[in-house]
């Protein structure tokens, strides 16, 4: 009894994905978004890109990329236009919490827990903090709940990475899908955009605020959005600063689990729709736990096997970007453009408010205690 229903359901389960995966939209939107997260990690390398960040360049590759593919592949087919909504929004749902759990290779935990060791309850402060200030001023702007979240995580961990963790924690109706697909592109959009300009005024402003080379990389880590944001900022103060900025964000995005799982869970009793036999669901985001696990076991392989352990834990990273590029260039070819510029506005400002405060309170922050 138990083998038969175990086959059924085997059964069931791979004819259902079957329908949804082996398409020809699956497969154009596959080599699509994999050439769109390939050309953003090689454009990252060069100057003024490397603000950007990979992932970055993939959303917007994603973004340009829809036209072409509406003019020459969809063109007036209505079933190709659906294989390719329906592709691209399972390439970037599914392959973001890989990506996700991949990044957690990229925490070093025993350097956190020992260098960073000081930096672990100051991030703590610095993410709770932003997130809820910046939510706090987003909804005071009229901004709704789901894409004030987003960029309060967005703005106050990680950049895309946190956008992208939250919004995958955070399950919505079916009839608000396309809401969310949009709010997560705008997000998105406004912390890099963010992260760019305040990683530009802090070069240009932290050598006359008088810090000293270790104390301008502890800002740069604690107030910039992306993690390529604060390594630019902290490359450009110098080798100090760097190694400061590396560990303080790093630090913020070790938050990003706890965050997440928090958001979730209030977003689950306060906000949530969706509802089953009459009461809320809870939606854990389990695969937050996949994160700890590789960055747990990405700490031992280098502490076990050194320069091996350590090359291992970089290749398992350049895997996480490659598949967060493909997932956020999914992401750019369904985003709605009219969405985007009529929703924005208040969301920018917010993000741009509480990215002032944040820089004043890292600069205090680095002043006390570094």
């Amino acid at each position: 009894m138990f083998f038969r229903r175990y086959k059924r359901t085997v059964k069931e389960f791979v004819q259902k994905w079957g329908k949804r995966i082996a398409t020809p939209q699956m497969l154009v939107i596959a080599i699509v978004t994999l050439i769109a997260s390939f050309i953003g990690a090689w454009l990252k390398q060069f100057p003024g890109f490397s603000l950007l960040g990979a992932l970055i360049i993939a959303l917007l590759i994603g973004m340009i990329v829809q036209f072409p593919l509406r003019a020459w592949y969809v063109r007036d087919n209505s079933i190709r236009a659906a294989g390719v909504k329906d592709a691209a929004g399972l390439i970037a749902n599914k392959l973001l919490r890989l990506g996700i759990i991949l990044l957690g290779f990229k925490l070093n935990l025993e350097l956190l827990f020992t260098t960073g060791i000081k930096c672990l309850p100051i991030a703590a402060v610095i993410v709770a903090l932003t997130v809820t200030v910046t939510y706090a001023i987003a909804r005071w702007l009229g901004v709704n709940p789901l894409l004030a979240i987003l960029v309060a995580g967005g703005t106050g961990i990680c950049g895309a990475a946190a956008v992208m963790a939250i919004s995958g924690s955070i399950k919505v109706g079916p009839d608000r899908a396309e809401e969310k697909s949009n709010d997560e592109v705008i997000a998105v959009a406004i912390v890099a955009i963010m992260g760019t300009i305040f990683a530009l005024l802090e070069l240009f402003i932290g050598p006359f605020t008088g810090l000293s080379e270790k104390q301008l990389g502890i800002v740069a880590g604690g107030s910039l959005h992306e993690i390529a944001h604060a390594v630019a900022a902290g490359e450009g103060f110098g080798p100090v600063a760097l190694e400061m900025a590396t560990i303080m964000k790093l630090s913020r995005v070790l938050m990003l689990v706890f965050a997440a799982i928090i958001i979730a869970i209030w977003w689950d009793k306060t906000q949530s729709d969706v509802k089953t036999d009459g009461k809320r669901k809870i939606t854990f985001p389990w695969f937050m736990l996949g994160f700890i696990a590789a960055s747990v076991l990405g700490t031992l392989f280098i502490s076990w096997w050194g320069p091996a352990g350590k090359a291992f834990a970089g290749g398992c990273v350049d895997v996480a970007y490659i598949v967060l590029g493909m997932a956020m260039a999914a992401l750019g070819i369904n985003v709605n453009f009219s969405v985007l510029a009529k929703r924005g506005g208040k969301a920018l400002l917010a993000s741009a408010i509480a990215s002032v405060l944040l820089l004043g309170f890292c600069i205090c922050i680095a002043s006390l205690f570094f």
